[in-house]
């Protein structure tokens, strides 16, 4: 097991080949790193060109593992993500043939262009770490992480998420336009930013200690009683159809652990759960078809969250 100087040490080195690829966003990559550490999967959901398959592709990089990218598309399948069984002649026996989802990281990208059956077949490997074809269930390797990206709803060509497939992401991130002084540097940088410049900075057995030594973290009672308040708020809200899943509430958990290992300590405080609240929940909590009407039903969803943050007392 990594002791806690060293282990604070990697993350430093882990965080700093990330902002190599990403300029001008470490908030963005301190979250990305939350997930990482939570054992959680994440979605990236901005405009395009802004860099977010850069930063899936650097996130997958910067650990020793295996990585694959599956560009969603409308005519894409089921059996294109998770595998095939097919017969072999020579063994004269079916043989299942895996897909891209049996990896350490997979860059699921623009996975909202791909139909809703086909976005549905990743449910049970996000959920359960296993994939079931035929009545055969077959186990994915730790860790695993998947990486989606997707363009805002209003674009053309594009299916909504189902609350069910949003549930399984522990954390939805915006990465927004770089501000002058980044950009300049993009554009003074002959080479561009590739995340293929990130080199792995740890292994898949470092990495799974580090998750361990999360779940160590210490979360005090009153701490969990704040989280709960925060979840019954939004199950409450009038301007909410659906609030938090129990799901929900075990990602702030974990992610609030994550967030405090990555500062150095071994306990959570408040302002980790404050940090952490939208990104967590803001994709999990649907907007009533009256509140929809008022305003873009992802900036209301993460003004609802600022709202009950507000409302709820924080423990002493």
């Amino acid at each position: 097991m990594l002791a806690a100087p060293v282990a604070l040490s990697r993350l430093n080195e882990l965080e700093a080949a990330l902002n190599s690829a990403i300029r001008g966003k470490p908030d963005v990559v301190r979250l990305s790193m939350v997930c990482l550490l939570a054992r959680g999967h994440l979605l990236i959901e901005d405009v395009p060109g802004v860099g977010k398959t850069t930063l899936a592709q650097a996130m997958a990089r910067s650990v020793h593992c295996r990585f694959h990218r599956l560009q969603f598309t409308s005519d894409m399948l089921p059996s294109d993500v998770l595998g095939v069984t097919i017969y072999n002649a020579h063994a004269q026996e079916f043989e299942f043939k895996q897909g891209p989802v049996f990896t350490n990281f997979l860059l699921a990208d623009e996975i909202n262009r791909a139909t809703p059956k086909t976005q549905s077949a990743l449910l049970e490997a996000m959920n359960e770490l296993q994939v079931t074809i035929e009545s055969h269930s077959y186990s994915l390797e730790q860790p695993f992480m998947v990486m989606a990206t997707q363009n805002p709803v209003e674009h053309h060509g594009t299916y909504p998420l189902p609350e069910s497939q949003l549930d399984r992401f522990l954390m939805r991130i915006r990465i927004g336009y770089p501000d002058r002084d980044a950009e300049r540097e993009i554009l003074r940088n002959k080479d561009g930013v590739h995340a293929e410049s990130v080199s792995a900075v740890l292994s898949s057995e470092e990495l799974l200690q580090l998750q361990e030594q999360v779940s160590r973290v210490k979360v005090d009672d009153s701490l969990v009683d704040y989280m709960l308040a925060i979840v019954e708020k939004t199950r409450q809200h009038e301007s909410l159809a659906l609030g938090v899943s129990p799901r929900g509430a075990q990602a702030l958990y974990r992610a609030t652990q994550a967030l405090a290992l990555l500062e150095g300590r071994d306990y959570v405080i408040p302002d980790d759960i404050k940090r952490l609240a939208i990104p967590v929940f803001a994709h999990r909590i649907a907007i009533n078809a009256r509140a929809s009407l008022a305003q873009r039903s992802t900036e209301l969803s993460e003004r609802i969250l600022l709202e009950i943050l507000t409302l709820v007392e924080v423990p002493l």
